[in-house]
């Protein structure tokens, strides 16, 4: 699997469980994956309060309604749409472009999108790489990918 017109596969759909995170390495950004039964979400895994790469190990919820994630360090809420934080204004994460094609899940990152996981840092960047796994293109920390189109934080098919 390879990037294409900006989008990265990184898993098969079926492979991301319902509510938990996933993280993946993609062209060197540590992205966090989501499938709800609100749609497919991907976030930088970067949690912006903290500065520690958690939040795929993050709590999937709702708050009136609206998905969310709470960090799994202060427990900060993010809408999993918009990536703004709901208890701290402005405070926020990096949303990402996520859809379901043919049953894989690619990412387009967003523009400027988080600093690169550098080799030094114990981690292979590379498109798709599970992070801190070393695999290749269409890795996602052991998981798989989704199905639907593009739409930038929310997608699913």
């Amino acid at each position: 699997m390879s990037p294409t017109d900006g989008w990265t596969p990184v898993c098969r759909h079926d492979r991301l469980e319902l509510d938990r995170g996933v993280a993946a390495l993609v062209d060197g950004v540590q992205v966090a994956l989501f499938r709800t039964l609100d749609g497919l979400f991907a976030l930088d895994n970067r949690d912006p309060v903290a500065g520690a790469y958690v939040l795929s190990r993050g709590i999937v919820g709702s708050r009136d309604g609206v998905p969310t994630l709470a960090s799994p360090l202060h427990k900060q809420v993010y809408d999993l749409r918009t990536g703004e934080c709901l208890d701290r204004p402005g405070a926020a994460v990096t949303v990402h472009g996520v859809r379901c094609r043919d049953g894989v899940v690619e990412v387009r990152l967003a523009a400027g999108a988080g600093r690169p996981v550098t080799a030094a840092a114990g981690h292979r960047a590379g498109a798709g790489a599970a992070a801190g796994h070393g695999a290749g293109a269409g890795a996602a920390a052991g998981h798989g990918a989704a199905s639907g189109e593009e739409k930038p934080g929310s997608h699913d098919g």
